[in-house]
């Protein structure tokens, strides 16, 4: 199978697996006990706190661990309003989030915030102007991904952290895309919380992190939890944390030779599909783009035919985000961009890896040329 869906999970790397079967294997003490094996669990999770501390450019005890994206997303957003104190209820967003993030504003649309949508032009790029017009005196927080999931879009996030700073507003920024392929410094970024995913980067599923500003005031959720310092509740994965440290330094190190790589893919895809324009549309494309995600649109094919069809070739992609493809609408990212809600549903994503090869896009080509002829002789 050649699998181009990177931007859904990754295979662990050997590296991780070494890491994650030594510490299954001789740091499995509870971190939180007082004896020998628990005092080794905790000093290990402490060197991963502090070489991840690094790569963002943080304290270390501004690192929060947690089960993956979708929580780290959750109990950011939640530990900064619930650390406000004043009376402001208005949050600013865009429709180009992931969905743990506009579920979890929308439910607190329902308990009383009001939620704003920030335009995004074609490409799916959120102008800081349109974001300031956005902003009102009770505005309390703005939430922007940092690289889109469907679109491979990169929002100017740090142009935005420096803006909110300044108006005292938090600012939530979803990295789970980008962090480990594209360099983070929360200082310059001026977040008060980034979230990050383990799985997206060659590590282990079911671990992610939290970067959570210690001057922004925020206070945690859960009422007497007594791991992490409180931010959540339920015993520590340290092997799959410590297998994620190891993922994230290799991803650290290997960074531009992968951006090369992807740009290269990337030019090489765009070569091969101006023959099927207009059957083929390409997405999200700019200045601002993250080569490894690839957004396409078929002109009278909806993306799940699409995407059954490479299965039954061989290769594996996606029609967006894994967290929507058990729902029946059409992807927001598409409309927010302009598409109908037709051709919404017309929407494949190629995300690819180190691993991924001219070959594998040639097979690629060669199915879409495949349901170019089905389709233009119906």
């Amino acid at each position: 199978m050649i699998y181009l869906d990177y931007a859904a999970t990754t295979p662990m790397r050997q590296e991780a697996i070494e890491v994650y079967t030594e510490a299954a294997t001789s740091y499995y003490g509870n971190s939180s006990s007082l004896h020998t094996l628990g005092t080794q669990a905790e000093n290990l999770l402490t060197l991963c706190r502090k070489k991840l501390s690094l790569l963002v450019n943080c304290r270390e005890d501004d690192l929060f661990f947690t089960s993956g994206g979708t929580e780290a997303n959750y109990l950011a957003i939640h530990s900064l309003l619930k650390g406000k104190n004043d009376e402001r209820k208005h949050i600013v967003t865009t429709k180009l989030e992931h969905s743990s993030v506009l579920h979890t504003l929308q439910q607190l649309e329902k308990e009383g915030f009001s939620l704003s949508y920030v335009p995004v032009d074609q490409n799916g790029v959120v102008s800081v102007d349109d974001l300031k017009k956005a902003i009102r005196p009770d505005t309390v927080l703005v939430a922007i991904q940092h690289i889109n999931h469907e679109l491979g879009t990169i929002q100017p996030v740090e142009d935005i952290g420096h803006f909110l700073s300044k108006k005292e507003i938090l600012f939530h920024c979803d990295c789970v895309q980008s962090f480990g392929k594209l360099p983070i410094d929360v200082k310059k970024l001026k977040a008060d919380s980034i979230s990050v995913s383990s799985h997206k980067i060659y590590g282990p599923k079911g671990v992610g992190m939290v970067y959570m500003n210690s001057s922004s005031s925020w206070k945690p959720i859960y009422h007497k939890a007594t791991h992490e310092k409180g931010f959540r509740p339920g015993t520590v994965n340290t092997a799959g944390i410590a297998a994620f440290t190891e993922a994230a330094e290799c991803a650290y190190a290997e960074m531009k030779t992968a951006r090369s790589h992807y740009e290269r893919l990337k030019s090489y895809l765009l070569e091969n599909l101006e023959p099927l324009a207009p059957f083929i549309e390409v997405e999200g494309l700019g200045n601002s783009h993250f080569p490894g995600i690839i957004g396409l649109t078929f002109s009278n094919i909806q993306g799940q035919y699409v995407m059954l069809q490479c299965n039954r070739h061989g290769i594996a992609i996606s029609t967006g985000s894994a967290c929507h493809v058990n729902q029946q609408e059409p992807l927001a990212s598409l409309l927010a961009i302009g598409k109908s809600t037709a051709n919404a549903k017309n929407f494949v994503r190629i995300s690819f890896s180190q691993h991924s090869t001219f070959k594998h896009i040639d097979r690629l080509i060669s199915v879409f040329h495949l349901l170019q002829q089905e389709f233009m002789t119906v």
